[in-house]
């Protein structure tokens, strides 16, 4: 098995492309050792000293370091993904099947009357923002819509990024403020 590595735009994050489906549906994120007990990969990851962050994209796993170097992490980075994936072991632990994308829903914030303008920027977010994200080995979801700010949430190498304040507020915004005149600014929650 031979696993690809690529730097994103976080330095704390890198990329860990497997050459094979990761999530089948939408991502994943673990942002704690408590949350990443569902899966056993991520329980795993965990366990190499300065690994704050998990994220399960479709076919990438995006690995966050508070400390450390990538020289000295990677082996052991590359070792635990290897060893899943070589034993054939579910990604989920108990056949769980929810996914982070059945958690944002549950807390999305907007009035009824903005139904029109959410539909509008989600699909926007989905079609031209995610994929982008993606590449960088992260994600990006809607939150919520109040008095035309749209709320967004950064995951996986976005997430503490230092340039995602600036894609927020440049390329996202100007996005979206283009296309939907009812926005007048994006911010992170």
């Amino acid at each position: 098995m031979f696993i690809q590595t690529e730097a994103t735009p976080n330095p704390a994050t890198l990329k860990f492309i497997p050459g094979r489906v990761v999530v089948d549906g939408s991502p994943m994120e673990f942002a704690s050792r408590e949350s990443a007990a569902r899966s056993p990969l991520a329980e795993k990851l965990f366990e190499v000293p300065g690994v704050t962050g998990v994220f399960y994209g479709s076919d990438f796993i995006t690995v966050t370091k508070a400390s450390g170097e990538w020289q000295q992490l990677k082996p052991a980075i590359l070792g635990a993904i290897m060893e899943h994936y070589m034993s054939g072991a579910p990604l989920l632990a108990g056949g769980e099947a929810h996914s982070d994308a059945d958690l944002d829903d549950e807390d999305e914030f907007f009035d009824e009357a903005d139904a029109e303008t959410v539909d509008m920027i989600k699909d926007l977010i989905e079609t031209r923002v995610r994929p982008a994200v993606a590449n960088d080995g992260g994600d990006i979801t809607f939150r919520g819509f109040k008095d035309g700010i749209v709320y967004l949430n950064m995951k996986g190498a976005c997430s503490g990024c230092p340039s995602s304040t600036a894609t927020l507020q440049h390329g996202i915004q100007n996005l979206l403020k283009h296309f939907v005149p009812d926005v007048v600014e994006v911010r992170p929650m």
